[in-house]
């Protein structure tokens, strides 16, 4: 899997982005519904941030800023760090752990095609142990 190309490893979905001008509170709604930590931010076709779950519990929740009010081009990581499609997912990894974030931008010709995380290195079987665990968490803590 390491030696395998990011293009392979990546989840196949529609990329998920939206403008600097989206409010956290709908990118948030967005991240949910298709269950990924993370939301490209484009100015037409180019990438000019990436706004992660991280970003918004620290940089609006924390920060006492009102969700449905501050635009994500306030409170994403500007100019991330990219990595190209055909690249060894493995690369992609050692990106991420060097750099400290779980979310890593994926470009083809230029272009922002999706977003690789720590979390693709989890193979399904894995990735669904992990899901279900989380999810039993949440609902014994409501209890």
């Amino acid at each position: 899997m390491l030696g395998d190309p990011i293009r392979k490893v990546m989840r196949k979905q529609k990329l998920l982005a939206g403008s600097p001008a989206t409010l956290v509170s709908e990118a948030a709604q967005r991240m949910r519904a298709r269950n990924v930590g993370a939301i490209l931010v484009l100015e037409g076709d180019r990438l000019v941030g990436i706004c992660t779950e991280r970003d918004i519990v620290f940089r609006v929740v924390a920060a006492g800023l009102a969700p449905d009010a501050t635009p994500i081009g306030d409170v994403m990581t500007p100019d991330p760090i990219t990595i190209d499609a055909d690249k060894p997912f493995g690369a992609a990894l050692a990106v991420m752990h060097r750099e400290g974030f779980r979310h890593l931008p994926v470009v083809s010709n230029g272009k922002a095609i999706g977003v690789v995380s720590a979390r693709s290195a989890l193979d399904p079987e894995l990735e669904e142990f992990a899901s279900e665990t989380q999810r039993r968490k949440h609902f014994d803590s409501l209890r």
